[in-house]
């Protein structure tokens, strides 16, 4: 029989045996693939604990800020949660950001640089390159970090930070047990999940963030510990807080056709406008590395930009979450709709790409929410045959804006959802976050989420496929025919052949079988001309000491490469599913390569017959 494969075999030392006989026990197996082992239970337990620690952290950290807020723009005593838009301190207001910005860049820089920004990109990174072992300080550094900025009157959200400070818990409780690194990204993604959950009182879009963003999967053993982690945390935040809505709306009507259509072109709209935030936020800290000053300055420069726009706009300045249920509840005026869309987004990616620390989510809220709330306004004035209710389309346009920047999408449909509880808003979502998705990622190769890292040379993965290789079994794709020896040949007779240079002697490893055809293990070329074996040894004899290492025909190409990887060879004798002694076949390197040939054949058909296709 014949093989072409040229990769190697391999054999493992056994205690000598009696007699040589292969059996199912003897061979060496890949490890049975099982979607859930018992360990889940203690990871999912730990993100029970998590998930209550994150909602806990959210909660002091929303007092905080209020304590940050009250002392600095009303000098009282007091953590009640507090808008700054209401204080009197005239052109001193442009002080209390700058402030602010000086004790964060000091803070990052004698502290850790890891709290400057948002803080999920460098979760993302974290989880990529450094197997989600985030530095123990920035636990605590964020949280105040973040305080601070948005205390001081940041134009942020809460959220961003919370998420971070939950990843970093996560993650530093995995660094402190034995677990495993995909242990530890989970537990990382539990408490992001937990303090996203915590802040809104929206578990499944917190879960559903942390797919999209944390990570890059969605298998039974990550979205287990997770979700409890999400479900724990929103308990918590229920008991303390209460279950009313974040966001508030009047109920809004089922809408039409012709408006279901209008929201999809709404989100096409704000997807195009997705684009050119995050293209701007990143073209200003481009700016900030272009001056001749510290780093360490740069929030301060910031903060004087946040505090002259918050003296002639005061809405915009703290987190702005009253200002999101105003908008969607109808509230907010035309002139007060441009005001917050346009000097609300120069606040905030000016502060942002000045290096200080906060959030995203709520800011491109308030932004396509108000945007969204200006062309529903249009659209009741000049199209009022379209039945668009302005509302409707502010909720739209918050959730597509932050769908096209963040490409979060279904995160950005059930959070609208769950932080306005507007079921009869859930199609228009979907149509107009979906359109916003798609202009997004046919303009724009990154996110505002990616684009920091993958400038560090960081590839993050953009799409979540069923691993192929599970696809194919072993049996479809090994090769039949294969150079076998007999157990009777002696080993002078091998060498003879091996010397003779044939084409079937050019490997380094072949099956050896007994006079009926049956597998009885593996031989080496090495072994074979090891000068101290007997010439007159059988091949049999040799067997006594060795066990092969095999795969059966019913296995999955997964499961083979990964045996192939942790037994460091290159080829497996294939054997039958229901007979671990009857050989079918040699699967090798090439064989698991040329599996993807098909999938890549049908790709390529397709680019050429969309090639032909007239423009």
């Amino acid at each position: 029989m014949r093989n072409d494969a040229p990769a190697p075999l391999a054999q493992v030392p056994l205690p000598v045996a009696p007699a040589p006989e292969p059996s199912l026990a003897a061979a060496r197996m890949p490890r049975p693939y099982r979607p859930l082992e018992r360990r889940v239970l203690w990871i999912s337990a730990l993100a029970l604990a998590i998930g209550l620690a994150a909602a806990l952290v959210a909660r002091v950290l929303t007092a905080l800020i209020g304590l940050i807020t009250n002392l600095a723009f009303y000098g009282r005593l007091s953590a009640s949660f507090a808008s700054p838009a209401g204080n009197h301190l005239g052109w001193w207001v442009v002080a209390v950001p700058v402030a602010g910005g000086l004790v964060v860049g000091v803070m990052a820089r004698f502290g850790s640089r890891a709290i400057r920004g948002h803080g999920i990109p460098e979760a993302m990174e974290q989880i990529l390159l450094n197997e989600s072992r985030i530095p123990p300080r920035v636990t605590w550094l964020k949280p105040l970090s973040s305080a601070i900025a948005i205390g001081s009157g940041g134009p942020f959200g809460a959220e961003g930070p919370i998420i971070a400070t939950g990843g970093a818990l996560g993650s530093l409780v995995g660094q402190l047990l034995h677990v495993t690194a995909d242990e530890r990204k989970t537990l990382l993604a539990a408490g992001a999940a937990g303090g996203m959950a915590a802040v809104f009182a929206a578990p499944v879009s917190a879960v559903l963030l942390a797919i999209e963003l944390l990570l890059f999967e969605r298998r039974a053993r990550s979205l287990i510990p997770v979700a409890l982690a999400a479900v724990s945390a929103t308990g918590l935040r229920l008991v303390l807080e209460g279950g009313a809505a974040m966001f508030p709306m009047p109920g809004v009507a089922t809408p039409g056709l012709a408006a279901l259509a209008a929201c999809v072109v709404l989100g096409l709209l704000v997807g195009l406008v997705s684009v050119a935030v995050t293209r701007i936020v990143y073209a200003i800290e481009d700016a900030f590395e272009q001056l001749p000053i510290h780093w360490m300055w740069w929030p301060a420069l910031g903060g004087l930009v946040v505090g002259v726009i918050g003296y002639f706009a005061p809405l915009t300045l703290g987190v702005g979450y009253a200002n999101i249920a105003a908008i969607v509840a109808g509230q907010v005026g035309l002139a007060a709709l441009a005001s917050l869309c346009l000097l609300k987004f120069l606040s905030w990616s000016i502060a942002l790409g000045s290096g200080t620390s906060g959030g995203t989510l709520a800011p491109l809220f308030t932004i396509g929410g108000a945007l969204g709330a200006l062309l529903g306004l249009a659209a009741a004035r000049w199209a009022p045959w379209l039945h668009l209710d302005p509302r409707l389309a502010a909720l739209v346009g918050m959730a597509a804006l932050f769908a096209g920047a963040s490409r979060a999408v279904l995160t950005s449909v059930v959070f609208a959802f769950e932080t306005t509880q507007q079921p009869h808003g859930l199609l228009p979502l979907l149509g107009g976050c979906m359109a916003a998705y798609l202009v997004s990622g046919l303009l724009m190769r990154t996110t505002i989420m990616t684009e920091k890292i993958v400038r560090r040379g960081v590839r993050v993965p953009s799409e979540y496929m069923a691993d192929y290789l599970d696809q194919v079994l072993v049996r479809d794709a090994c090769s039949r025919e294969v150079v076998s020896l007999r157990a009777d040949q002696t080993v002078s007779a091998l060498r003879a052949w091996l010397h003779a240079g044939s084409r079937d002697a050019r490997h380094q490893g072949f099956p050896v079988l007994d006079a009926h055809g049956q597998l009885l293990g593996v031989v080496t070329r090495r072994v074979l001309l090891d000068p101290q074996l007997a010439a007159a040894t059988e091949v049999g004899e040799l067997l006594r000491q060795v066990r092969p290492i095999v795969v059966r025909e019913d296995h999955s190409l997964r499961e083979a490469a990964d045996h192939m990887v942790e037994a460091d060879i290159g080829r497996l004798v294939v054997v039958a599913a229901d007979d671990p002694r009857r050989m079918v076949g040699i699967l090798t390197r090439g064989d698991l390569l040329a599996a993807h040939r098909q999938r890549l054949r049908e790709a390529r058909h397709a680019e050429r017959h969309l090639g032909r296709r007239p423009a």
